[in-house]
């Protein structure tokens, strides 16, 4: 089946979302989803989005914070642009129909998270990102100009690589016309051309054995640009969001958002003891890289599987009425957080690298833009301020389409594209193999390249991943397409680039930390990605 639209857009959370509501009237605009619509890392956010809003409050308070928290290694005119048009973009998603908790004054109740300065994080109660994505959504359903396909997966974008040698010599810089796109029921291939593409496919969570990220973020968008010879950049760069819920088997790690310390919560260990004043003087405040490794090392001292996080001390009313949703989760296992510590370990959550955007969005590949975790656009340096992803996402999915719709007219279809040859494949029927392999990836990551790092670490996740690279790009020539296996592959690139390029970092930074090098020694900044498998 091919089909034909003037916007395709890989994902479904408010990057996709945005930038389709913004383009539609301009053209056919497809959304592939690859679950549920809804079913997105936006709405898992818990925390909110961030924006100046109110005085004391200012654009260069907020720049400094995004600065700081990315450790010197932030696009000082990236973070300038983002910021100052943050409060539109807010505005605009209000002005939509999300709704932020205000206080009796009127006024909107603005949080303030690790690494903040002022109070600005705008949230509704505890489940920002479900109200933001039930807003998108049904502003998208009653779009004339916008289909979607859920459950549908992007096996990978089309470039003039897909075209006979010929042809290919005659392109000039790699252009993207479209994706192939497999459903997974039906086990249909289509050939999706489009004049414009945005990948906002999200994260790479599940790259490693805990993540607070959905089961969908298998870092698609990356690998798929990896393979079309775009450039990705940074990412060593791996946010571990410090405090998920210490429930062993649950999968994604429920997260314990981190509004709930600037609303007055401590950490504290298994004997009731603060900690965090030993690493930073911000204490449990402190930005997320700091806050994660203190607890890695207070682990690591006690031989504990966790520590705490203390919020009987807060108001009770108050408590339960800001933090409804982990109230309830917490109760399920048995934790009533007015009486009882809330068990938590930092778990895989924030890809801050990516697909490398310029300001409109566009990716090294002509007609293709990205939006969201997905991309790195130089907001967050080596580690992302909390709330400024969804900040990120709206910022510049707003501008990506203002430059995709500025040059569409000029952009045409590539009907020379084939459809996608599945000849000389098998079925394959040891999904052990795939299941097996990917237990293997997340081992290797969350031993060896997980919050603290070394020179041999990386060399022993380098080795042993290559081998499962081979093993895997053997079955996948000879095997029916599947989902499962395209995200093998995919989690599998995702963690080699993640390795390679902690490789080249000869310095702690950030998210970046290793024992090899424990004062900063470098300050070049970004690494691109000029090796292959």
């Amino acid at each position: 089946m091919r089909k034909k639209v003037d916007f395709l857009i890989i994902g479904s959370g408010i990057a996709g979302l945005t930038f389709a509501l913004k383009v539609a009237h301009k053209g056919k605009v497809l959304i592939v989803a690859k679950d549920k619509t809804d079913e997105t890392a936006t709405k898992y956010a818990q925390g909110g989005i961030a924006a100046v809003m109110y005085t004391p409050d200012t654009y260069e308070k907020h720049i400094q914070d995004t600065l700081k928290a990315g450790d010197g290694l932030n696009d000082e005119r990236i973070v300038r642009l983002t910021i100052t048009e943050s409060t539109e973009r807010v505005k605009e998603l209000i002005n939509w129909g999300t709704h932020f908790d205000k206080k009796k004054s009127g006024k909107y109740d603005l949080a303030r998270e690790g690494g903040h300065s002022e109070h600005r994080v705008f949230h509704h109660k505890d489940k920002t990102g479900y109200e933001i994505e039930k807003t998108l959504v049904a502003q998208i359903k009653e779009h004339p100009n916008i289909e979607i396909l859920q459950k549908h997966f992007a096996i990978d974008i089309l470039t003039q690589h897909h075209l006979g040698k010929e042809l290919n010599k005659k392109s000039k810089g790699i252009k993207c016309f479209g994706a192939y796109v497999l459903n997974p029921e039906t086990k249909e291939i289509m050939t999706i051309l489009s004049k414009v593409t945005l990948i906002a496919s999200g994260g790479a969570g599940n790259v490693y054995s805990t993540t607070t990220n959905p089961r969908i973020a298998t870092g698609d968008g990356v690998a798929m640009v990896y393979r079309a010879k775009g450039q990705i950049e940074n990412m060593e760069f791996f946010q571990f969001h410090p405090t998920s819920l210490y429930n062993p088997g649950e999968r994604p790690s429920f997260l314990i958002t981190e509004a709930l310390r600037g609303f007055g919560a401590i950490l504290k260990t298994a004997d009731e003891k603060e900690f965090m004043h030993k690493y930073d003087e911000r204490g449990s405040l402190a930005p997320r890289d700091i806050v994660a490794r203190a607890i890695d090392t207070e682990m690591k001292l006690s031989g504990e599987e966790h520590v705490y996080l203390d919020c009987r001390h807060l108001e009770k009313d108050d408590l339960i009425r800001e933090f409804p949703t982990i109230y309830a989760k917490c109760l399920t296992i048995g934790i009533d957080i007015t009486k009882d510590m809330i068990p938590v370990v930092p778990a895989a959550h924030y890809m801050c690298g990516g697909i490398k955007v310029d300001e409109y969005g566009r990716s090294t590949i002509q007609n293709l833009y990205a939006s969201g975790e997905v991309a790195s656009t130089g907001l967050h340096g080596a580690n992302r301020l909390a709330s400024n992803s969804l900040l990120e996402s709206a910022v510049f999915s707003h501008r990506s389409s203002l430059n995709a719709m500025e040059h569409i007219d000029d952009i045409g279809f590539c009907d020379e594209i084939p459809d996608w040859d599945a000849s000389g494949t098998v079925l394959n029927e040891e999904m052990i193999l795939i299941t097996q392999s990917l237990k293997e990836v997340q081992s290797i990551m969350s031993n060896y390249v997980g919050i603290v790092r070394s020179n041999l670490r990386l060399k022993r996740a380098l080795d042993r991943l290559e081998i499962i690279y081979k093993e895997t790009e053997d079955l996948y020539e000879k095997s029916v397409l599947t989902q499962r296996i395209c995200e093998l592959r995919n989690l599998i690139i995702v963690g080699y680039l993640i390795i390679k390029m902690a490789m080249q970092r000869k310095e702690s930074r950030g998210l970046h930390f290793s024992i090899d090098y424990p004062n900063d020694s470098d300050k070049n900044g970004y690494i691109s990605n000029n090796y292959e498998f």
